[in-house]
């Protein structure tokens, strides 16, 4: 996976730091990176603030990529990753397993199709199966939807399905929720994302016939599953350590468990 610049990583986090330190609220804690994890980072942060009102934790996006560069320079004091290898400049980093979760196959409830093989999912995304009447499907071409290089969705999408070379006819989609939307307008499309955002809007289909749900990720069953982290410059203190220790703890895994996550452990 290929890390922003420390320059890009610092403009993208400045409006956010700055934010925290304007607040006015005490001590801040600014985390950035996984867009898949950000929601659930968000709502940790305002139940552990509401418990804290002294400690101000920011969240901000970007991505995998950006998120182990901003803890590798100091832009952040956390950075969030959803890989299922973290790249060798991650090493100088402390990592914890917060949460797990699945990578759902997603296609418009219009689709007919409910289950495909790996092996005709990477077919669809490296652009050698290009319509879905090839697949037993409508006679349409394949919308292939993917996220961007520095995600740490589609690295860990692609790593399990073994690493390829994505269609150059993808859509290129920047967050999971752009995925989800660009699926559910789109008959002919196929997307992946994280398992706690599926929603009615879309179908999340069978992968070699095993469904995307918390029985079959905990049972080590359902293929596309990929471990959330924390990732710190050394061991955390303070404040740092503190919220850390909040997601760990019974209440911060439930709170993850109750909105669509896995807990770590």
């Amino acid at each position: 996976m290929k890390l922003l610049s420390p320059g890009a990583i610092s403009l993208l986090l400045a409006g956010c730091i700055l934010a925290a330190a304007c607040s006015g609220r005490g001590a801040s804690v600014t985390l950035a990176g996984s867009t898949a994890f950000q929601p659930f980072a968000e709502k940790l942060a305002d139940s552990y603030n509401s418990a804290h009102p002294n400690v101000n934790i920011t969240v901000q996006g970007g991505g995998s990529a950006l998120g182990i560069g901003a803890a590798l320079n100091g832009a952040a004091q956390i950075g969030m990753a959803d890989l299922v290898e973290l790249p060798a400049d991650a090493r100088a980093l402390k990592a914890f397993v917060v949460a797990r979760d699945g990578i759902a196959v997603i296609v418009n409830p219009l689709n007919r199709l409910g289950d495909l093989p790996m092996a005709r999912i990477r077919d669809i995304y490296i652009g050698k199966i290009r319509s879905w009447k090839d697949l037993g499907g409508a006679d349409a071409p394949i919308t292939v939807v993917s996220r961007e290089s520095g995600s740490g969705t589609r690295s860990s999408f692609e790593t399990i399905l073994g690493r390829f070379d994505l269609s150059t006819s993808a859509i290129i989609q920047d967050s999971n929720g752009t995925i989800r939307e660009t699926v559910a307008n789109d008959a002919n499309s196929i997307g992946y994302l994280s398992y706690g955002l599926v929603s009615p809007k879309i179908k999340a289909i069978t992968v070699d016939g095993k469904s995307c749900s918390t029985e079959l990720i905990l049972a080590g069953v359902y293929p596309l599953v990929r471990p959330i982290y924390l990732l710190t410059l050394g061991e955390p203190g303070g404040n740092v350590k503190a919220f850390i220790d909040y997601v760990l703890s019974a209440e911060g895994q439930a709170s993850i468990k109750a909105d669509g996550l896995l807990p770590a452990i």
